[in-house]
C-alpha cells in the first residue's frame, strides 16, 4: 500500500475527480445507447423494419443488460473495480463500434422474442441488417450493464453516506448530458460520414475514457492525491468488514428486493424515454433527425436539473437533521408526484408543452434514480453494493424487457402513446409503495 501524501493540502477533493471519471463514463455509456434510438427512424426505413422488429432489436439488448447486471456486479466485487470497470467498457466500446457493420451480417440469424401476426408472441428468428444490429445490441447490453454496479461501488468508496446521493447525483446526470451531446452530434456525423460513421465515432470515445481509468483510478487508500484528512472524512462512517458476501446471503433479504422492485418498475420508463421519445416526436409532431435536436436538448436540459437536484435534496435534508429513511423517501414521493403529468403528453396540441411534460418527467427519473441507488449503500456494506445493484439492475432489464414487447405490440396496433405514458406516470407510486412496505424504515440488511 502506498504511504498517503502528509504533505497534501488539508483537505484534497480526489473524490471528486473520480466522480467526475464515473460522469464521463455515463456519458459514453448513454451516448453508445441512444443512438439507436436517434437513428430507428433512419434505420427502420433503411432496412424495412416495423415496429414489432424494433422492438426485438431493443428486447436483445435489454435480455443482455439484465444478464450482464446480474453477473457484472458479482465480478467486480470479486476483481476490483479498476479491473473490472476495464473489461466492462471495453466490451460496451467493441460492440459500440461494430454496430457501423451490422448491416454486413446478412448470412446471420438471431433469435428474438417478439410478436407476429400467426404465431403470437414467441421466438422469432430476425435475419440480415437486424439480426446484425441484434447481434451488437446483446453485446453491448453485457458491457454497459457494468457501469452502474461499479459506479455505485465506487461512490460507496470514496463517499461518505452524507455525500453518496449527491455524487451518485453528479455522476448520473452525465446520462442526460449523454443525450444532449448526441442530438448534436449524431446528424452532423451521419451528414458527412452517414450512419455507420456515427457508430464509429461515438463507440471510439470508450477507448479514450479507458486511457484516463487505467492511470488514474486507485482506491482512496493507495490514491497518491489523498491526503490524510480527505482519507478520514472518506471513511468518517463506522467501519465495515472486508469479507465478501455471498449471493446466497444478498437473495433473501427483504431489503434486496426492495431495491429490485424499484428498479422493475421503474427502470423500464427511462428506456421508454431513451429508445421511443425519438420516434414519439417523429410521430406525433413530425419533426425528423434534424428538427428534433432542440426538443430533446430541452427534455434532458430539465432531466439534468433533477438528476443533480434529487440527490442534493435529501443528502441536505439529512445533513439538516432529518432521518436517512425520511429524506430519502420523501425526496422519492416528490418525485413519483412529478412524474404522473406525463399522462396528458400525447392528448396536448402544442409541441413545448408536450416537451415540458416529457421533461419533468424525466427530471423526476433522474432524481428518483439518484436516490434510489443510494439506498443499497443505506443499507448494504460496501462489500455488497456491486452485487445489489446488479441483482437490482437484472430486476430492472427484466421489466425493460417486458416493457419492449408491449410498446412494440402497443405502437403496431394503434400507433398512439397514450397507454405507454399511463404506465410511466404511474409505475414510480407503486415502486414506492412497495419498497416501503418491504424496507419501512431502511433498517440494514442481515447478510453477516
Amino acid at each position: 500500500m502506498q504511504s498517503i501524501d502528509s504533505t497534501a493540502p488539508a483537505r484534497s477533493h480526489t473524490r471528486w475527480v473520480i466522480c467526475a471519471m464515473l460522469f464521463f463514463a455515463a456519458v459514453i455509456n448513454y451516448i453508445d445507447r441512444q443512438i439507436l434510438g436517434l437513428l430507428s427512424g433512419d434505420l427502420k426505413k433503411e432496412f424495412g423494419w416495423d415496429e414489432r422488429t424494433y422492438a426485438a432489436i431493443v428486447f436483445t439488448f435489454q435480455a443482455a443488460y439484465a444478464i450482464g447486471m446480474l453477473l457484472s456486479g458479482r465480478i467486480i466485487d470479486r476483481i476490483g473495480l479498476r479491473w473490472g470497470f476495464s473489461i466492462m467498457v471495453t466490451l460496451w466500446s467493441v460492440a459500440a463500434v461494430g454496430h457501423a457493420v451490422g448491416d454486413r451480417f446478412s448470412w446471420l440469424e438471431f433469435p428474438a422474442l417478439m410478436n407476429d401476426d400467426k404465431l403470437g408472441f414467441g421466438v422469432v428468428t430476425l435475419t440480415g441488417a437486424a439480426a446484425g444490429f441484434a447481434i451488437m445490441r446483446f453485446v453491448l447490453g453485457l458491457g454497459e450493464a457494468g457501469n452502474f454496479p461499479a459506479s455505485i461501488k465506487a461512490v460507496a468508496e470514496w463517499f461518505p453516506k452524507k455525500e453518496r446521493a449527491f455524487a451518485t447525483g453528479i455522476f448520473n446526470s452525465g446520462t442526460n448530458v449523454a443525450v444532449l451531446i448526441t442530438p448534436l452530434l449524431v446528424p452532423w456525423i451521419v451528414s458527412h460520414w452517414g450512419w455507420q460513421g456515427a457508430f464509429f465515432v461515438t463507440g471510439s470515445f470508450g477507448f479514450l475514457w479507458l486511457l484516463w481509468w487505467h492511470f488514474g483510478y486507485r482506491s482512496p487508500e493507495d490514491h497518491p492525491g489523498v491526503s490524510v484528512a480527505e482519507l478520514a472524512h472518506i471513511r468518517s462512517d463506522p467501519p465495515e468488514s472486508v469479507t465478501p458476501v455471498k449471493w446466497a446471503r444478498l437473495f433473501p433479504v427483504r431489503q434486496t428486493w426492495a431495491f429490485a422492485a424499484g428498479k422493475f418498475f421503474t427502470d423500464p420508463v427511462w428506456w421508454l424515454y431513451l429508445f421511443w421519445i425519438p420516434g414519439f416526436l417523429k410521430t406525433t409532431y413530425g419533426l425528423d433527425l434534424k428538427s428534433m435536436g432542440l426538443p430533446l436538448i430541452v427534455i434532458y436540459l430539465i432531466a439534468d436539473v433533477g438528476s443533480i437536484g434529487g440527490g442534493w435534496l435529501s443528502s441536505s435534508l439529512i445533513q439538516r437533521g432529518w432521518t436517512v429513511n425520511r429524506a430519502r423517501k420523501i425526496t422519492m414521493l416528490l418525485c413519483a408526484l412529478c412524474v404522473v403529468p406525463i399522462v396528458f403528453a400525447s392528448q396536448v396540441s402544442n409541441l413545448w408543452v408536450s416537451v415540458f411534460l416529457v421533461g419533468l418527467a424525466a427530471a423526476a427519473h433522474q432524481g428518483w434514480s439518484a436516490n434510489l441507488f443510494t439506498l443499497t449503500s443505506d443499507m448494504f456494506p460496501r462489500r455488497a453494493v456491486g452485487s445489489v445493484v446488479g441483482i437490482g439492475g437484472m430486476s430492472g432489464s427484466i421489466g425493460g424487457m417486458v416493457l419492449a414487447l408491449v410498446v412494440g405490440e402497443v405502437l403496431q396496433q394503434t400507433g398512439s402513446y397514450q397507454i405507454l405514458w399511463f404506465i410511466a406516470g404511474s409505475a414510480y407510486l407503486v415502486a414506492l409503495g412497495i419498497i416501503h412496505l418491504l424496507a419501512p424504515r431502511l433498517e440494514p440488511a442481515k447478510v453477516e
